[in-house]
Formats: C-alpha cells, sequence, structure tokens
C-alpha cells in the first residue's frame, strides 16, 4: 500500500511537486523543471536519484516517449491520504454559492441541480447527484386496516399521488374486527399527511400509547409499512457537464470519451459508482482510478459526498474527473457547496 511507504521529507516534497505539476499542466515532469523550483533546495543530480528511487519504489512511471515522469496510481493514493492540501474557499465564491443555492427541501430537485451547475462550473469537471425518487418521500393520504381474521389483516396505504400500496400481514395477538377497525381509525387519523421520515421514535412512541394494549399491531403494521416502502426504493440520476471530459487530454481518444458518455447514460452504473469506497476525508469519499468499477473509468477519479435529511442520509454528489484533477480544490468545493446544500434541506 502507497501510504504505508516510509518516505523521506525531500522524497515527499519532489514527489508532491511533480504531482501538482503534472495536475496543472498533463505533461510528463522531468528533473529540469522540479531544479528550477528553488523552495525545494535540491540539486538536480540528487532530484535525478531521488526520482529514480520513487520510479523503484512504484510511485512514478516514465511514458514510452517522454524523458520526464508521471505519478503512479498509487502515488495519487498518497497524495490524497497524506500531502493533500485543502483550499479553502474565497468570501467572492463562497458568496457566489450561498447566492446561487437558495431553497428548502420542498424544492429538493431545484436545489440539486443548481448544486451541480456550481459544481461543473467551479471545478469543470462532470457533476452527479443520486437523488431518492420513493415512495417514503410521499405523504400518507389515508391508511386502512382490514380485518382477514383474528390473527390477519390487510394494509392499505392511499399515497398523495393517488397510488395504493395493499399488504396483507400476519398479527402478533389476536384482533376483533371491531376492534382493529377502532385502531384503524385511530392510526389514520394520526398518520395522515405524514410521510415515513415522520416515524421517529417520539412519534412511534405517541401513537402505541394512542392505542394502549394493542400497540404490538402497530409494530406489525409498522414493519410491513416500511418494508412495502423500500421494495419500492428507486432513485434518480441528474447530470451536469456530461461532455467536459472533452477538455481533457487523457480523452482526446474519441472511443474512450464515447465509452465514457455512454457509461453515464447506465443509471445504475452511475448509481453503483458513488456507492463506491475509498479514501474518506471527513465528510468527502476519494475514489481513485483503478478503485472503479469500470475499465473506462480507469484514468478518472471520482469525489463523492452525501446530502442528508433529519440526520438520515437522502443522496448524494459527485464530480467525476480525470485522475489528475486538482484533489485539494475538487474537495474544498465538494464540501462547501455540500454542506451549503443540507443547511438549506434542513432549515439550520
Amino acid at each position: 500500500m502507497a501510504s504505508n511507504l516510509e518516505l523521506s521529507d525531500r522524497k515527499l516534497r519532489i514527489l508532491q511537486f511533480i504531482i501538482q505539476e503534472y495536475i496543472e499542466t498533463a505533461e510528463p515532469v522531468g528533473s529540469r523543471t522540479i531544479s528550477k523550483n528553488k523552495t525545494l533546495g535540491v540539486s538536480a543530480a540528487t532530484i535525478r536519484n531521488e526520482m529514480a528511487d520513487l520510479e523503484e519504489m512504484g510511485l512514478l512511471l516514465q511514458p514510452h516517449t517522454s524523458a520526464g515522469r508521471i505519478p503512479s496510481h498509487d502515488a495519487y493514493r498518497l497524495y490524497v491520504d497524506k500531502l493533500m492540501g485543502v483550499i479553502g474557499l474565497n468570501k467572492k465564491e463562497k458568496d457566489e454559492i450561498e447566492g446561487a443555492l437558495v431553497g428548502n427541501i420542498e424544492q429538493i430537485q431545484e436545489l440539486l441541480e443548481d448544486s451541480l451547475a456550481l459544481l461543473t462550473q467551479i471545478t469543470n469537471y462532470t457533476s452527479v447527484a443520486i437523488s431518492q425518487k420513493v415512495e417514503k418521500s410521499k405523504k400518507i393520504k389515508q391508511l386502512n386496516l382490514v380485518h382477514i381474521d383474528s390473527m390477519t389483516a390487510v394494509l392499505i396505504m392511499v399515497m398523495e399521488d393517488g397510488t395504493v400500496r395493499n399488504s396483507k400481514f400476519k398479527l402478533s395477538v389476536p384482533v376483533s374486527e371491531e376492534k382493529l377497525e377502532l385502531i384503524s381509525r385511530t392510526l389514520n387519523d394520526n398518520i395522515r399527511g405524514k410521510i415515513i421520515e415522520d416515524f421517529d421514535m417520539n412519534f412511534i412512541n405517541y401513537i402505541k400509547h394512542q392505542i394502549k394494549e394493542y400497540n404490538k399491531i402497530f409494530d406489525d403494521m409498522f414493519t410491513v409499512m416500511k418494508s412495502n416502502m423500500d421494495k419500492n426504493l428507486s432513485f434518480n440520476v441528474l447530470l451536469n457537464g456530461a461532455t467536459n471530459i472533452f477538455n481533457f487530454p487523457e480523452f482526446s481518444d474519441i472511443g474512450k470519451a464515447k465509452s465514457f458518455l455512454n457509461l453515464l447514460e447506465q443509471k445504475n452504473e452511475v448509481a453503483s459508482l458513488l456507492e463506491e469506497k475509498g479514501i474518506r476525508k471527513g465528510n468527502v469519499n476519494i475514489i481513485i482510478g483503478d478503485d472503479s468499477i469500470d475499465d473506462v473509468l480507469g484514468s478518472c477519479s471520482i469525489i463523492t459526498t452525501e446530502y442528508e435529511y433529519k440526520g438520515k442520509t437522502i443522496g448524494k454528489l459527485g464530480i467525476i474527473g480525470p485522475k489528475r484533477m486538482d484533489y485539494d480544490r475538487a474537495y474544498s468545493v465538494m464540501n462547501y457547496i455540500t454542506k451549503r446544500l443540507n443547511k438549506l434541506m434542513n432549515n439550520t
């Protein structure tokens, strides 16, 4: 593992310079370029020796057509894990984000679209959002429990959009038809107009108190209700700046760029990409190149964050760029925009 390699301070500084120079120029970096950097205070001969060591350690690669070196996959991992700085946004940039990103949970679609537009505009990378599109987020218009026998009932839920969900379930305690009808009315009066996210422990305990000795029936019903919602889980995928990949020389090959664009059209693949585990930096997840699940993305890195509502993750934001992306800058932008999004969605 690259991050476990024992490197001297001088090797780390030289490697850091090479990575940052390559990120900026997309050109292999030679010892002469490094020696011009006076802050390193190292002779050209020493630099060549250190670069040879770094290459032997698998942190630098030599393209066939160049005398310079480029970072390896392990070098990027080490950079993100150990060397990456955090470039804070200036006041003008923060004001621009806060001015462009306004709204609340009721405008979640617009908030996500505006977040992606900002991410693409500031970083010049492709941005993507995964948002839940679930029955969970719809209000319950009506709830009924229908008696089948003393140990069996059917839960009927009518959602705000008119969809109807039916679930037959077993009761853990016997109940008469009259009593179940009374329980059903009590539950309907309290649950009507709620969404599943409203069912925190305080609300659940309140409901149980309303039906007293029959609170086990609520447990039976809620288990079925939640399972029913989960089975209907789906998601929206939003994209911005998909063709920005053409701006980077790594994707000057039309076939490679086309494969990338084709991948973005596959909703399930995009969602899987944002679920990959990488190097965790606070709330930000960084997936580097070869860690990706698809060969098309071997030259890419992905940075993801989660956005929340009432303490629960309800989606993800991501940016996809070349493996030599400006990690320091991209991290800071992602972090700030996600914090702003969470603040608006939770009205804090």
